[in-house]
């Protein structure tokens, strides 16, 4: 991490002084296969954290014997248990589409997907149903380590551009982009600070 803070710092000065008011980058892998990574990225689309953890938790109980449900097992629950877990429709169809595409061979396991470019792997998932490539994006800087992804569609990362550059709007995804090159190969790390820049501006809440 000292190499991506240095590196930052030496290419820009925005994010310097956002480095130095921030502190120390808390950006964290959680080493799950990518099976797993996906069901869970699907369960928490458009939902609050305590919202999601609530049905992921429900859903993981449809299965006490195992730490997480195996795709054989998704695709032989019937519809009618995943829903009552909280599961939407589109949600229930996405997670089976995920687990088939395991079971395929579309969704790689970790020692194989480290044998893939990012490009790649945005192509091969997002013919997965409900899996866009902002999905993939998190996938790979939360699960797999990648840390030159800059998810240019989020909006948390184009708040914090704009609110660390003063701007009346938020760059377009192709401008941040480009602005972007300069903090490759360290642009997860950036997007990480950007999200912080973006909750600076946001009212902190008293004591209750």
């Amino acid at each position: 991490m000292r190499n991506a803070i240095r590196h930052l710092n030496g290419v820009d000065p925005a994010m310097q002084a956002l480095i130095r008011r921030v502190g120390r980058c808390g950006y964290v892998q959680e080493k799950r296969e990518p099976y797993e990574a996906l069901v869970r990225a699907i369960t928490h689309q458009q939902l609050h954290g305590s919202a999601a953890r609530t049905i992921l938790g429900r859903f993981m109980a449809l299965y006490p014997s195992v730490p997480f449900p195996t795709p054989e097992q998704v695709l032989s629950t019937s519809d009618e248990a995943m829903r009552r877990c909280g599961l939407s429709g589109s949600k229930t169809a996405a997670i089976r589409d995920i687990a088939l595409k395991t079971l395929d061979g579309v969704v790689p396991n970790r020692r194989a997907a480290a044998r893939q470019s990012d490009a790649e792997l945005i192509a091969r998932l997002t013919v997965i149903r409900g899996v866009g490539r902002w999905t993939v994006e998190m996938l790979l800087m939360f699960n797999l380590g990648r840390f030159d992804i800059l998810p240019v569609d989020d909006f948390g990362v184009r708040e914090g551009y704009r609110r660390l550059h003063g701007l009346d709007a938020q760059p377009k995804p192709r401008e941040l982009a480009a602005i972007g090159e300069m903090w490759s190969p360290w642009r997860s790390v950036a997007s990480w600070y950007l999200w912080r820049a973006a909750e600076e501006g946001r009212p902190v809440k008293p004591a209750a």
